[in-house]
């Protein structure tokens, strides 16, 4: 046990994380009570976790890892830095499964590109490398972060539009099993949704399965055809605070004139987590889930009427 609390294993990894967990800390002071604090930025998921396996790899430098070594201990290294978000950062278990791609590749990747610095002790390189990685957060960190996005979906439905209308409004509870994997291992999924009257201005909620609301109002009430609500409040959940924030959804309904309904459902949102050409992949997964479940009861409510 003493052996293994002196080892240069360890040192790195514990050196290595408090030093990044100390950055986004710095970090986050410096802003303030800024709108920027609450972003989470590129380099916070590419460049800190390459920093991270460089600053490893220096502890590591004269333990003549092979290449398979020098995954696993990364993997260590990041399996530690997740560890270490869920206690200082209070991240979610669903937003931690998220972003472990992220860490673990670049933190591996960190790990090699420090490897091969230190072994050709060049100065020179190394601090071209240290500088270009800090340069490159320095302008991430104060540059403006702003992504919305809007996901639709549509679901034929087999009833007349004045049937599917009573069940867009509000919505009995759904019972039916979750399909989708997120959803199956914890993630909340829409379970109802109340009205407090059928008229534009009226509020609406909807109830996940955890219990969460979304408060909303209803901003476009045309019967048959288009049902508009803003979202007004969403629940303080770590899974959700800080990361997105839903700001409209709408149903729209189209007469094929066949007895069928084309059922269309759009959602807006905003996202607070970066690089966008990752996350929001997820965000648009989720999204598109939440409006199947909800769009496949209210067509089986409709079509067994």
């Amino acid at each position: 046990m003493k052996a293994f609390l002196k080892s240069p294993v360890l040192h790195g990894v514990l050196v290595a994380n408090f030093s990044i967990l100390a950055i986004i800390g710095l970090h986050k002071y410096l802003l303030g009570n800024s709108s920027k604090e609450s972003i989470l930025i590129f380099s916070e998921f590419v460049v800190l976790p390459i920093l991270m396996g460089v600053i490893a790899a220096w502890f590591w430098r004269d333990l003549g890892l092979s290449g398979k070594r020098t995954v696993k201990y990364a993997c260590f290294n990041s399996l530690f830095a997740i560890l270490m978000s869920a206690i200082f950062l209070g991240e979610g278990m669903i937003c931690l499964l998220i972003v472990s791609p992220l860490i673990f590749a670049f933190s591996i990747t960190g790990t090699f590109m420090g490897q091969r610095m230190f072994k050709k002790k060049n100065q020179g390189l190394n601090v071209s490398i240290i500088s270009m990685l800090f340069v490159v957060f320095v302008v991430d960190a104060v540059s403006e972060h702003d992504y919305q996005n809007m996901v639709g979906d549509e679901m034929l439905i087999r009833a007349r539009p004045e049937q599917v209308w009573k069940h867009v409004v509000a919505f009995e509870k759904i019972k039916q099993k979750n399909d989708y994997w997120l959803f199956q291992i914890g993630m909340p999924s829409p379970m109802q949704t109340t009205v407090d009257g059928y008229c534009k201005g009226a509020g609406r909620k909807c109830i996940f399965s955890n219990g969460y609301i979304f408060d909303e109002k209803i901003v476009t009430y045309e019967q048959n055809k288009d049902l508009t609500f803003d979202i007004v409040a969403q629940p303080l959940d770590p899974e959700i605070m800080g990361h997105i924030d839903i700001l409209r959804g709408q149903f729209l309904l189209k007469d094929n004139l066949d007895g069928t309904t084309t059922l269309i459902g759009n959602s807006w949102y905003k996202l607070h987590v970066f690089p966008v050409w990752y996350y929001d992949l997820w965000a648009e997964s989720i999204t598109r889930n939440v409006h199947l479940r909800v769009m496949d009861h209210i067509k089986m409510l409709s079509e067994n009427n």
